[in-house]
């Protein structure tokens, strides 16, 4: 057992709690710390860091019902990166919860229709991945200082739409940082693919590949674990790390809304002390639901995660079979970020219904990537009653659109959609009346062209930016700055690729011979 590995860390105010070290999903080696599992992003042997146990909140619901959002980040980032320090974390914080954020609450929750839309879209790239990566970076160049490393860092990262743009945000000019990005070059939206391209930063490189997002994924997993590349990169003076929801530092950020949203629910007569809620969100690579549960297990009031998929309904056939399996068509949607068949964040999951049985997961996972599916036990899907899977069809999601618009007036994207969607069917055949939260996690201005013609065909005769002044008209809301800095903006990055040709863009960009 290493050294520290049983530690007390005192905090601020004389709280003692465990120090939270990170395993591999894949191997049972030395733990490391939170700030070496954020530097790293994945582990050598392929796995995914988790922690190795889940912390408990150790502030009542009614103490954070009165914190702002920086002060709740707090409170749940110091429980599992208890290797910062206080002033290290609420730095970082700071830094990263500030005016990028068009509004001060950073997280708001509108009541439509019988339940609450957490809207996580409020900051520099209109989606919840601005939620997390606001603060990576500053975790990231935090966790290198702490480390002694000297090499510069390099995010490699493959994206479904959003998360490439807050990465290239968050990472921009960042002293010590280069930042690459690969997307899928037809399966995103025309406001994502220019949101990207656009980007201005001698650091940022953007590169469409020709292929979908799993191909994209899949080439960058392969980057990380390639050992010839990472002894050239040394030699040249750089170390990768990644921005994906892979990396641990984007995971633990995403925790803090769901304790915030609740929070605020009990702060305003919503709810009372410990009485439970439902979360409900859109998924595709699972991270964003990964954190719900987690949350959940910190001891949060979650009664049912509610997991909704689109037309590429890989978990939902999981939840209901026990069953993984990708091989399948691929659908590209109106809802892009969800158009993945290899859920990355599964991993996670089933390592720790796997009993945190590492060589039981790395099982699963070799079948995953050989065979294309794997199927788990009884046992372990006894530990999956938290959840509930269900999916939306184009049609479902465009048809829900269109009635809360009727019925509410209120206008969200295409993701948000599919979650709503999939409620609706929950609701139905459980006929449960516990309160939900729904994970809003685009605004309708990032999808203007699915959203308007799902309210009205006649839409379909618009420009893109006609829509988007049409939209804010309809919703009676302001068009949001990421959407109008981008109406003129000169397209920078053009490189295009197949998917074999990754290592030698990553190269050819890190001037490595």
């Amino acid at each position: 057992m290493p050294d520290g590995y049983e530690k007390t860390i005192e905090k601020t105010k004389g709280n003692l709690f465990m120090e939270v070290l990170y395993k591999s999903t894949r191997s049972d080696g030395t733990p490391v710390t939170a700030s070496q599992a954020i530097l790293k992003g994945l582990s050598e042997d392929g796995g995914l860091f988790v922690p190795d146990h889940i912390p408990t909140l150790d502030k009542s619901l009614s103490e954070l019902s009165n914190m702002t959002y920086k002060e709740t980040a707090y409170e749940v980032m110091k429980l599992f990166l208890t290797d910062f320090t206080e002033e290290e974390l609420k730095t970082c914080i700071d830094k990263a919860y500030d005016s990028k954020f068009d509004t001060d609450v950073i997280a708001p929750l509108v009541e439509a229709d019988g339940v609450y839309f957490l809207e996580l879209f409020h900051g520099a790239t209109i989606a919840f991945k601005d939620m997390a990566l606001s603060i990576l970076p500053h975790l990231l160049i935090t966790a290198a200082k702490k480390n002694q490393v000297k090499n510069e860092i390099v995010i490699l990262t493959a994206t479904s739409g959003d998360t490439g743009k807050a990465a290239l945000a968050g990472f921009a000019g960042v002293e010590g940082t280069r930042i690459i990005v690969f997307y899928p070059k037809n399966g995103v939206s025309p406001i994502q693919e220019k949101q990207m391209v656009t980007q201005k930063g001698a650091n940022t490189h953007v590169v469409g590949i020709h292929g979908n997002f799993d191909d994209a994924q899949t080439g960058v997993k392969q980057l990380f674990n390639d050992r010839e590349l990472a002894k050239e990169m040394e030699k040249a003076g750089f170390q990768f790390s990644s921005a994906n929801s892979i990396n641990i530092g984007r995971l633990v950020p995403q925790i803090v809304y769901y304790v915030y949203a609740y929070a605020r629910l009990l702060s305003e007569g919503e709810l009372k002390e410990g009485e439970k809620i439902n979360v409900v969100v859109p998924t595709g690579n699972f991270g964003n639901i990964l954190a719900a549960y987690y949350a959940k297990n910190m001891g949060l009031p979650i009664e049912k995660l509610i997991c909704a998929s689109n037309d590429n309904k890989v978990l939902y056939d999981f939840f209901q079979t026990g069953a993984y399996d990708k091989n399948r068509e691929f659908v590209l949607t109106t809802s892009p970020s969800m158009d993945i068949l290899i859920s990355s964040n599964l991993e996670r999951l089933i390592y720790r219904i796997a009993g945190n049985d590492a060589g039981k997961n790395t099982e699963l996972m070799n079948a995953l990537s050989g065979e294309g599916k794997y199927e788990i036990t009884e046992v372990m899907r006894k530990e999956l009653l938290d959840f509930y899977g269900n999916f939306a069809t184009e049609s479902e999601a465009g048809q829900t659109i269109k009635a809360l618009f009727e019925r509410c007036g209120y206008i969200i994207d295409t993701h948000t959609a599919v979650a709503a969607a999939v409620y609706g069917k929950y609701k139905k055949e459980t006929k449960d009346g516990t309160k939900t939260v729904i994970a809003s996690t685009a605004s309708p201005f990032k999808f203007t062209r699915s959203v308007m013609e799902a309210i009205d065909p006649k839409y379909s005769s618009m420009e893109d930016f006609e829509l988007v002044d049409e939209l804010a008209k309809l919703g009676n809301i302001s068009v949001p700055n990421a959407i109008e800095e981008i109406r003129t903006a000169q397209v920078l990055h053009k490189t295009v690729c197949e998917r074999n040709e990754m290592k030698t863009i990553v190269k050819n960009f890190l001037e490595i011979k």
